[in-house]
């Protein structure tokens, strides 16, 4: 499932007031991390992640391997702080627009 432009709008707006959920450290993703953002997700369907400090492209790799991990989509990205959406199947609880 691909989101669309409003759907992203929709999502940001929902995303503003939640703080980072997941935190990865120096240590990056790890077993652990994966299983906690998987249970995250499963639970809110929209969550934030913050990433400490690492360069840029470093950041895109984390966010690129969190995403494929994760099965999740990425809603948006501002510096350290990602925000990633998965749909829950079985109980969604948010409501997407068309």
């Amino acid at each position: 499932m691909s989101l669309s432009a409003s759907q992203r709008r929709y999502l940001r707006g929902l995303a503003h007031p939640l703080k980072p959920v997941i935190q990865l450290g120096t240590k990056g993703l790890t077993e652990a991390v994966i299983k906690e953002l998987t249970l995250a997700l499963d639970q809110h369907e929209l969550i934030k992640v913050r990433l400490e400090a690492m360069d840029h492209p470093q950041r895109d790799k984390q966010i690129a391997h969190l995403l494929e991990q994760s099965n999740s989509q990425l809603v948006q990205r501002i510096g350290h702080i990602a925000c990633l959406f998965r749909r829950n199947i079985e109980q969604p609880r948010i409501a997407l627009p068309r």
